[in-house]
């Protein structure tokens, strides 16, 4: 007889319950069913072998997606033009840096005042360790990478509402989380409570986790002592000498932190995309895009405004006008097209494909996010709170505090992200004026750092569904969406493709903007190859 078969679905549920608490087993399962969180497939350069002769392709958009394409099919032997509608290549592959001026939808403009070395990435600004493809290109174009910090267990985590609005370490509350969660399972086990659901072998191999992973006490409690201190940290720590002898800190009590709500952030950690190692790239984000760009010198038509995509039987054919000063309409013809162009935009440009992947253009909402980059005089993130690197987490509007992972214990200014929001918050903050938004993340990061007030000079906001030429931060799949229109919208239509993050399993990452070019190459080469 099998487990399975054995113990039923209560035994599953138990390990189902240990897996949520204890790790991330669970909640891979589950992205995995959606589609998000499997392993990245990519195993290497691609290969498109076969004469095109002489085929021509047109690219619309030249963030990662649209360069990969460009790169992979110029070495193939295509003739390649790109059209872009931003002053810059990259797309949300985005840094700015002082001297950097952005103007958002609506007229607002804004003048980065970072010193030198300085930057804020707008858009990504991590990639895991199993995003293969980002990693492989850094690496072939010498796109030089460094650690980027996902978790810090001296961060804060910081309710307004919870322990008089005062943060609270997240090495405090993730150990007396996991202490208390133990107990209180590890009590129902020795009393013999779900003998139902585990063998005795079981129980005792059980317990046994139970004390070590929760720190518990020989009659499985969680209480004050060196063993909790050890995962919590000491209220003095120890030292040498006479007065080495550490002081142990005492734990906060499973009621306040199950009222607190900062429980919502210890999963973070254990998501799969979040996974150790994460990178970032030294100097920018945008560092991956001006490699890539480096290569396509000559071929990309900078603020190029698409407004209209019309193809017959033999060719597709582009018209535009320049996005800053409008002007004269411009056109440009290939045998082929790969959009890139976000559905945001897309759904408002005239373009004859057939209804299936009209409808799909038209399906896909994209999300609001809003990022807020603070330049302040000193690290007292470092000096004062001893937080290296990592994310502090909020329900303030801010929603969270990125610390640099860059220029540890420098003497000099620097820049953390003061707000990176989605939703709700991202619309609230973006309905603002730019220097408002700068204001309020200002004083709502007080609440967490009351050092913001003295060291705060200036600062950056991003609303990414007031951005020019994207309008909105990813596209926004459901379940219902994805299983309606996702595979037309990948489908070559004619003589037009599409490829982005958009057509994707990755939403919202540049693996999958990267991963989507490169299947969309793959799959319009053996077309031309073929009708050669």
């Amino acid at each position: 007889m099998s487990d399975s078969e054995q113990h039923g679905t209560s035994r599953r549920d138990l390990l189902k319950l240990i897996g949520t608490v204890a790790g991330s087993a669970a909640m891979y399962q589950a992205m995995t069913s959606l589609g998000v969180a499997a392993e990245s497939p990519y195993s290497g350069p691609i290969k498109l072998e076969g004469d095109p002769k002489g085929a021509s392709v047109l690219i619309l958009g030249a963030g990662l997606a649209g360069l990969v394409a460009a790169l992979e099919l110029r070495k193939a032997g295509y003739k390649v033009q790109l059209l872009e509608y931003a002053d810059r290549i990259g797309g949300r592959c985005w840094t700015l840096r002082g001297g950097d001026r952005y103007t958002e939808l609506g007229g607002f403009e804004q003048q980065c005042a970072f010193d030198k070395g300085l930057y804020l990435n707008p858009g990504p600004w991590r990639i895991p360790y199993h995003h293969h493809a980002m990693l492989d290109y850094c690496k072939r174009f010498g796109v030089a990478l460094e650690p980027f910090v996902q978790v810090n267990y001296n961060a804060y985590l910081h309710s307004h509402r919870a322990f008089a609005g005062k943060p609270q370490r997240l090495r405090h509350v993730l150990s007396d989380f996991n202490g208390h969660v133990a107990e209180l399972l590890g009590k129902a086990v020795s009393q013999n409570k779900l003998d139902e659901m585990v063998t005795q072998e079981d129980k005792e191999i059980l317990l046994a986790a139970l004390r070590r992973w929760g720190a518990l006490n020989r009659d499985y409690t969680y209480a004050a002592s060196g063993f909790t201190s050890d995962r919590r940290g000491y209220e003095r720590d120890p030292g040498g000498g006479l007065a080495g002898a550490p002081t142990v800190s005492q734990p906060v009590g499973l009621g306040d932190l199950l009222k607190s709500g900062l429980w919502r952030h210890l999963a973070t950690g254990n998501i799969y995309e979040f996974h150790t190692t994460l990178f970032q790239p030294v100097g920018g984000m945008d560092m991956i895009a001006k490699a890539l760009a480096r290569e396509l010198q000559g071929l990309v038509q900078l603020d190029a405004k698409v407004t209209s995509i019309k193809q017959d039987a033999q060719r597709v054919t582009v018209t535009y006008q320049n996005s800053k000063s409008g002007g004269d309409v411009g056109t440009a013809s290939a045998d082929w097209c790969i959009c890139t162009i976000p559905l945001s935009i897309l759904s408002q440009i005239d373009i004859n494909v057939g209804s299936e992947m009209a409808s799909a253009i038209s399906a896909v909402p994209y999300d609001a996010s809003c990022k807020i980059g603070l330049q302040f005089k000193r690290r007292f993130w470092e000096q004062d709170d001893a937080i290296y690197g990592g994310i502090s987490y909020t329900d303030l509007p801010i929603s969270l505090i990125g610390y640099p992972n860059t220029g540890y214990s420098d003497a000099g200014k620097a820049v953390l992200l003061g707000a990176y929001t989605f939703g709700p918050y991202a619309y609230e903050l973006t309905a603002l004026p730019p220097a408002e938004r700068v204001k309020r993340a200002v004083g709502w990061g007080a609440e967490i750092h009351p050092q913001y007030e003295a060291e705060f000079e200036n600062g950056i906001a991003v609303g990414w569904h007031r951005v020019p030429g994207v309008q909105g931060c990813y596209g926004l799949w459901s379940e219902e969406t994805r299983k309606a229109h996702y595979k037309n919208l990948c489908q070559i239509d004619g003589r037009i493709a599409s490829a982005g993050e958009h057509a994707s399993y990755l939403p919202a990452w540049q693996e999958g903007a990267v991963l989507s070019a490169l299947d969309t190459i793959s799959r319009l080469h053996q077309r031309v190859v073929a009708s050669r």
